[in-house]
């Protein structure tokens, strides 16, 4: 008989336990959290709503890092907030550029844990790729990300802090007084690095109000992609309380590969799934829902599965984003071959979905989709291990 990849790791999911009696990090509160923190630390009650805007506006419009700089409030009030609070952001370990432009981030958290950031820009737009937890819950075979064991979900601050590296890191901040430049080099964010978003959802609802805010980040919901392997029972609460788009890690088009490729289908469907994503986006005022197909050689990619899946998910506004499997060392799979990934693409077209062929991006700093692993845990296992720990 053989192995069977898990549901989910074997292990706890820690939350991030603050040292006590330390100061609190404005960076990933929730405007109603900053103002609840201000009044608790001594802020009169009557001027904190005026405090919180004034702070939001410093830290999240213009990324500023020190209170002595905040020249719209009094120097006792800034002396008061230095002695209560920080504005801390994650360390960047080291920062690599691909050919084609692509950003690598490796990025240092709290109790030493890294996990990866990625910037790739493009004619129309940039976008960011945020990690919501070190390593990922999940065990999907075809990922690199998924053979990295889960240490711990991330703080809200440490989501929202990826966006706030990126953009020091492009010199993206307004200066003040200054008139404004409307042209976003992080225009677009896509919870699709390590982890899934949805067994950390408090923490990423939470970063994601701060970076949809807008007197802030200003990011809209729309420019907010979340993607998830199908945690069911989260889905409808994304779209209530988060909103944004959504894409779903989807790869097969029967339960049998599908279990294999994302064992989390072995707790919820592909039908379980789908029936959940019908109502999404009527729930988010959502247009359409992204499906993501990685294209595996002879696994997934044959024109009978490209016609399954515009069967299965006949009646809900949707695009399906075929990527080119991104190889990886040890990887149990290899990639499609392109005329069959062309020929998968029309049958989709032609049944009338938009199915656009992700072109890799970053591969050369292993930056690419699926090939997320922090560095320090990069070991580089045998394909049989990787196979086995697999099921295959």
């Amino acid at each position: 008989m053989t192995a069977s990849a898990p549901i989910t790791q074997d292990v706890l999911t820690l939350p991030r336990k603050l040292p006590e009696g330390g100061k609190i990090n404005i960076v990933g509160l929730t405007r109603e959290k900053l103002r609840e923190a201000l009044i608790a630390a001594g802020t009169p009650e009557k001027q904190a709503k005026m405090r919180l805007g004034q702070i939001w506006q410093w830290v999240y419009h213009f990324g500023l890092r020190n209170f002595a700089e905040m020249t719209n409030l009094s120097k006792d009030y800034r002396a008061f907030l230095a002695e209560h609070f920080e504005i801390s952001i994650p360390e960047v370990v080291s920062r690599q550029v691909s050919a084609d432009g692509t950003r690598k981030y490796l990025v240092r958290i709290a109790g030493g844990h890294e996990v990866e950031t990625v910037y790739i820009p493009e004619e129309n737009r940039g976008t960011l790729c945020i990690s919501s937890q070190v390593g990922c819950t999940l065990t999907c075979s075809f990922c690199h990300t998924g053979t990295q064991k889960l240490v711990r979900n991330l703080t809200a601050g440490e989501i929202v802090g990826q966006v706030m590296l990126a953009r020091d890191d492009l010199g993206e901040w307004p200066k003040p007084g200054e008139p404004k430049d409307e042209a976003r080099l992080v225009s677009n964010v896509v919870l699709m690095g390590m982890g899934e978003p949805l067994y950390n959802f408090d923490n990423v609802r939470d970063a994601m109000k701060v970076v949809m805010d807008n007197e802030g980040l200003t990011l809209s919901r729309r420019r907010i992609t979340l993607s998830t392997s199908g945690i069911v029972p989260e889905i409808a609460k994304t779209a209530e309380e988060i909103g944004c788009l959504l894409a779903v890690s989807f790869h097969a088009t029967t339960d049998e590969v599908r279990d294999k490729l994302v064992p989390v289908n072995k707790k919820w469907n592909i039908e379980t799934l789908l029936n959940t994503l019908r109502d999404y986006p009527r729930l988010s005022n959502s247009e359409r829902i992204t499906f993501e197909y990685v294209m595996l050689k002879g696994v997934n990619d044959s024109d009978a599965d490209a016609r399954r899946l515009v069967k299965l998910i006949a009646g809900i506004p949707a695009k399906i984003n075929l990527i080119p499997f991104n190889e990886w060392p040890g990887a149990p799979y290899q990639r499609s071959d392109w005329e069959r990934i062309e020929a998968f693409a029309d049958i989709v077209y032609k049944a009338g979905y938009a199915s656009p062929i992700r072109t890799p991006r970053g591969e050369d700093i292993m930056a690419a989709c699926g090939q997320l692993k922090s560095a320090t845990e990069r070991a580089r296992k045998s394909a049989k291990e990787i196979a086995s720990e697999a099921g295959l």
